[in-house]
């Protein structure tokens, strides 16, 4: 008895993606050792939609207290100090040129700042 029902482009054993039809008769799930005749796909279409996020959504423009804008992107980092979620970051080359860059890391709701080197 299988587990999995439903979607053709899982396996119904496991539950793993199974790969694309190719040249063989069969498609055989990769994890397990559940096999489906090609034929089972004949008609069917295979489509795929990639949404990304608003450029509105994605960067935020705030002032500190001196007056001075913050800008740039927003990541899903928890801050430190208030521990909520949403810091903006920005890159600088501190060191040589063969070492990583700093991280610098910015809390949307109470701008703590904090840096990372990578």
């Amino acid at each position: 008895m299988s587990c999995f029902r439903g979607d053709p482009n899982f396996c119904p054993e496991c539950g793993n993606v199974l790969p694309l039809p190719g040249v063989s008769d069969t498609v055989r799930c990769p994890r397990c050792s559940f096999r489906i005749p090609v034929t089972e796909f004949s008609g069917q279409e295979v489509r795929s939609v990639v949404v990304f996020n608003p450029a509105e959504e994605s960067q935020v423009s705030l002032r500190d207290e001196e007056g001075s804008e913050l800008k740039g992107p927003v990541i899903d980092r928890r801050c430190s100090r208030c521990n909520k979620e949403g810091m903006i970051y920005h890159t600088r080359q501190m060191r040589s040129a063969d070492e990583g860059q700093t991280v610098f890391f910015t809390c949307t709701h109470c701008r703590f700042q904090e840096k990372e080197d990578s």
